[in-house]
C-alpha cells in the first residue's frame, strides 16, 4: 500500500526517515537531527543530517542543508506546495529560511524549549508580519525524537565528566 501525501500514514513515513537521517547524524558526531522535503505529490526534494561540526558552519543545521538541496533541485529558491519533516523544532534562522523559502508546510517532532521558533520561544510561521506564513505541526513521534537528544547529550555530558 502507497501512503498518499497529507496523510497521517504518509507523514510518519516521512518521520520515520528523518530519524533515520538523525541517526546517521549521531554517528558522525553530529546532534542528531534529521531533514526531509517533499514535494506536494510525496516526491522527496531533499534529505540532510546536521553537517556543523564535520562542515564547521553555523549554517550547518538539516533545515537549511535540506532546503538549499531542494531548492538546487528545483532550481528555485521558492519551496511552493513543499512540506519540511524534521525531528527538532527549527531554531530562529531555520525558521527564518522557511519563511523566506516559501515553504508550505512543517511537521516537526519535538519542541526545542530552548532555541524553538515555531511554538517554543516564539511562532515564526504564522506572525502576520511576514509576507509569508505557513502550517506547523508538532508532536509526531516526539517521544523517538526527544529521546534521541536527551541521550546524546547526555552521553556528550558524560564524556565530558570523565575527562
Amino acid at each position: 500500500m502507497i501512503a498518499i501525501p497529507g496523510t497521517q500514514e504518509f507523514d510518519e513515513k516521512m518521520m520515520i526517515l528523518a530519524l533515520k537521517l538523525a541517526e546517521k547524524s549521531e554517528v558522525i558526531g553530529e546532534v542528531p537531527i534529521g531533514a526531509v522535503i517533499t514535494d506536494k505529490n510525496g516526491v522527496i526534494l531533499a534529505k540532510a543530517t546536521n553537517l556543523r561540526e564535520s562542515k564547521c558552519t553555523v549554517l550547518g543545521h538539516a533545515e537549511l542543508v535540506a532546503i538549499h538541496r531542494a531548492n538546487q533541485k528545483l532550481k528555485s529558491w521558492r519551496l511552493n506546495d513543499c512540506t519540511l519533516y524534521v525531528t527538532l523544532e527549527p531554531c530562529f534562522m531555520c525558521a527564518a529560511a522557511l519563511v523566506q523559502s516559501r515553504i508550505s508546510r512543517v511537521v516537526f517532532a519535538t519542541h526545542d524549549p530552548k532555541g524553538g521558533a515555531l511554538g517554543s520561544l516564539q511562532n515564526l510561521s504564522n506572525d502576520s508580519r511576514f509576507n509569508h506564513q505557513f502550517n506547523a505541526e508538532s508532536g509526531l513521534m516526539k517521544d523517538v525524537a526527544s529521546s534521541m537528544l536527551k541521550k546524546f547529550f547526555k552521553k556528550k555530558r558524560d564524556q565530558k565528566k570523565s575527562n
